[in-house]
């Protein structure tokens, strides 16, 4: 199993970063939902928040086990 975790960390590093961009998008959209004249979609823009902190923190502790592993590896 840690070989697998390690390839997936090593060689696909780049989807941690996509992963990150995604929950950053996320977020924005879910941040210019609460402006006033989106009242009507104040839940979608909580869920968004939800959804893209989550995205954000599954991309931030890809990036930490890629630096961790990079750091190993030395």
């Amino acid at each position: 199993m840690r070989g697998a975790l390690q390839t997936l960390v090593n060689d696909y590093g780049w989807i941690h970063t996509g992963v990150g961009l995604i929950g950053n998008l996320t977020f924005l959209i879910g941040s210019v939902l609460f402006l006033p004249h989106f009242h009507s979609w104040q839940t979608t823009g909580v869920w968004l928040f939800i959804v893209g902190s989550a995205l954000m923190l599954v991309g931030a502790f890809g990036d930490l086990l890629v630096k961790w592993y990079d750091r190993d590896r030395q």
